[in-house]
């Protein structure tokens, strides 16, 4: 009998030598009709741990190494995006009021232009 090989997507590598694979199938609704996705997720032996979460993998099936464990990775399809990086950002601390300094009030030209209204009033009556 041939060995089953399914394409998945790493979604975790914590453990060690082994990555948990995801699996996405799509499948019709019997009465509906609709097609739905069906998703599964297989431990896989990574003897390396070369394999990181995003990766997408090409999973062989094969006689059971664990409890849990009877796929093996075969290769790798497509790398992951990138791994995550914390950024160093130097960010000014944000005043009590929200506004910031540079943009008060009376620097808007409508803001002006009422006060000189109001002052006007106030001199007229």
């Amino acid at each position: 009998m041939p060995k089953r090989i399914l394409i998945g997507t790493v979604v975790s590598d914590k453990t060690e030598k082994t990555v948990t694979v995801k699996v996405e199938r799509k499948v019709k609704h019997p009465l509906y009709g609709k097609i739905i996705r069906r998703t599964k997720n297989y431990n896989a032996h990574d003897e390396n741990n070369e394999y990181r979460p995003g990766d997408t993998v090409r999973i062989e099936e094969t006689k059971p190494i664990s409890k849990t464990k009877t796929w093996k990775v075969i290769d790798r399809l497509q790398a992951s995006k990138g791994v995550e990086i914390e950024a160093d950002l130097d960010v000014k601390e944000a005043s009590p009021t929200g506004a910031p300094e540079d943009k008060k009030t009376d620097d808007k030209p409508a803001a002006k232009k009422a006060e000189q209204d109001d002052a006007k009033a106030d001199a007229e009556a």
